[in-house]
């Protein structure tokens, strides 16, 4: 076991391919694997039984999932006011989990959309990075990472969809897709 992360970085995963959150989550899972302590904070995400949310109260203390959102779509040009106060609540969580130092990794998932739509402040989420502890790993997910993400981080992937069965009428699948 693993007595914590000597230089944590910053990852994002991007892009309008499948995967990003699914990455988030392996990461999570090795992590584990070597006694880390993970946090993933939804933004954006409430009310549906992903498979994650399942496997964390397998893996509980190790893996902790809060989805900080509704069930239903936000929308982009006229966020409801409840969906911005849910992703405040969820970035303001962020700042005390990054602060507090407790945790090895912090997810910040779908943070990168929650940005884009504006419910949360791009500069806010920069100085969280800038400001958080040496030893935390934080991994940002979503499509749209602003470009002042992108020169932050450390290590950024771009999920690229070269052909998805979703475009064949495959809806979302309990165990894959959630």
């Amino acid at each position: 076991m693993k007595e914590g992360i000597e230089r944590g970085m910053v990852q994002v995963y991007t892009g309008g391919g499948k995967g990003k959150t699914t990455a988030a989550l392996g990461l999570a899972l090795r992590a584990i694997g070597h006694g880390l302590k993970v946090f993933v904070i939804q933004f954006m995400k409430g009310n549906i039984e992903y498979g994650e949310l399942e496997a964390s109260r397998w893996l509980a203390p190790f893996l902790t999932i809060r989805q900080m959102g509704r069930e239903t779509f936000v929308n982009r040009q006229n966020p409801d006011p409840e969906d911005v106060r849910l992703a405040q609540e969820a970035l303001e969580l962020a700042k005390k989990l990054v602060n507090e130092g407790e945790h090895d990794i912090i997810i910040f998932d779908e943070i990168n959309v929650a940005m884009d739509f504006g419910l949360v402040d791009k500069g806010e989420v920069l100085r969280l990075l800038e400001e958080r502890p040496p030893h935390v790993e934080l991994v940002l997910t979503g499509r749209y990472a602003p470009p002042e993400i992108i020169e932050k981080a450390d290590l950024v992937t771009e999920m690229v969809e070269v052909k998805h069965y979703y475009r064949q009428g495959v809806l979302s699948r309990e165990g894959i897709e959630r």
